[in-house]
């Protein structure tokens, strides 16, 4: 038999539990052993959950349990999971968690303090999507080419309603918040914190890069609107807040921000509160992987899968699938070499002369642009909607900063890169 510990009895720990009743009789059989929740920690006792299982609020109760094999951590947050976990660890106790923002700042110190301990996490990412086997074990013959991901089921839920409905990012948000898509402060989701957090361990697994979120390209949702939209539509184009991790020579750029994907690529038809992550081997190829990214079921699926691993071995490969570098010489690209294509919006005077002025600037700064439409506006003003050729992010946020200045342009420009 084996015994865990729950802590943080929420939504996904509720599931956990309610899952290992439910199923026991298959996950016993798939495990080998039978699973058996011994305790629950939370923070108030007087709450009503729906689990039959014993409850505490002193989470050293699990951590000192010497019959307690496995923690699930499922508590959120940073710095106090992470004293939890450590401590967990040290005690020789397997690890299981759904934590992305811990990983996101203390994977490295927590593999090296694992050492031959278990320690799984296959929930940190996507949810129920088995994207972390899949890089650390399925395509462990490849190096990764890239990574892209559509790994925030909120922003997506968002901007599908605004491309299929013609709806505002507000009335959005709002009806997100109302269907519990969103969290009443959505920042996390929308300023695509969340997804980050998520790209980095996906990135560490795929190129050994250590990275925190405070040095990768992170971009939100909040400035899309309907000229976008009707851009994106006009031509081929879908708008997707994407995580992208990707090889360039001895460099990994890693980013998150909005993107306009082509409507025929896979990844432009994951709709709604889903998630898609699409992997790019040197040997298999692209693979892609789809699945509900949240919510308690899908995410306790992922937890449960986990702890079926550790029953099944009592072993575990190194916590992020390698022991010494991947790659010698990787570093992270900085943000001002990526090269891609952009999209801008731009509203100006509807005189003659602008649309040279615009084109004159992008020219001096050895931007060219491949598609343009214009839309006329209220008060003698018009939108002028552009797309260009790759160029540096360097270059482009130059053109964005001169753009502004003209006295033509009456709103701060509003840029979503292009990936094609």
């Amino acid at each position: 038999m084996i015994q865990i510990g729950i802590i943080g009895v929420g939504t996904v720990g509720e599931s956990v539990a309610k899952i290992l009743e439910e199923n026991r009789d298959i996950i016993t059989a798939r495990a080998g052993k039978e699973i058996v929740v011994k305790k629950g920690v939370v923070r108030h006792l007087e709450k009503e959950r729906d689990v039959n299982i014993p409850l505490t609020t002193d989470v050293d109760e699990v951590l000192d349990d010497p019959e307690i094999d496995i923690v699930v951590e499922l508590m959120g947050g940073v710095e106090e999971p992470y004293r939890v976990v450590k401590k967990a660890l040290q005690k020789g106790k397997a690890v299981v968690t759904a934590n992305k923002a811990l990983l996101a700042y203390h994977r490295y110190e927590l593999q090296e303090i694992a050492g031959d301990i278990p320690f799984e996490y296959e929930a940190s990412v996507a949810g129920g999507i088995p994207i972390i086997k899949a890089l650390r074990e399925g395509l462990s013959a490849n190096h990764i080419e890239s990574i892209e991901g559509i790994i925030n089921g909120t922003a997506n839920y968002i901007l599908t309603k605004m491309m299929d409905e013609g709806v505002d990012f507000d009335a959005v948000l709002k009806e997100a918040q109302e269907l519990g898509y969103a969290e009443a402060d959505p920042t996390f989701d929308i300023g695509g914190f969340d997804a980050a957090h998520k790209l980095l361990i996906l990135a560490s697994i795929a190129y050994g890069i250590d990275a925190k979120p405070e040095d990768i390209l992170i971009e939100g949702i909040e400035s899309i609107t309907q000229s976008d939209i009707a851009f994106a539509k006009e031509f081929g184009y879908t708008l997707k807040l994407l995580g992208i991790a990707k090889k360039v020579g001895q460099f990994v750029e890693l980013r998150v921000h909005p993107a306009l994907v082509p409507q025929t690529r896979m990844i432009a038809k994951v709709d709604g509160v889903m998630n898609g992550v699409s992997v790019v081997g040197d040997k298999v190829g692209e693979t892609m992987y789809y699945g509900p990214g949240a919510g308690g079921d899908a995410t306790a699926s992922a937890v449960i899968s986990d702890i079926i691993a550790i029953a099944r071995s009592g072993k575990s490969s190194p916590m992020l699938g390698f022991k010494r570098p991947l790659e010698s010489g990787l570093q992270l690209l900085d943000r001002d070499e990526i090269v891609t294509k952009y999209y801008l919006r731009l509203v100006v005077e509807d005189r003659p002369g602008v649309l040279a002025a615009v084109s004159s600037l992008m020219g001096d700064e050895h931007i060219s642009i491949e598609t343009m439409l214009q839309k006329p506006g209220e008060g003698g003003s018009a939108s002028l909607l552009l797309a260009t050729h790759a160029c540096k992010e360097r270059a482009m946020r130059r053109a964005l900063t001169r753009l502004f200045e003209l006295k033509s342009v009456k709103e701060r420009p509003v840029m979503i890169r292009i990936e094609s």
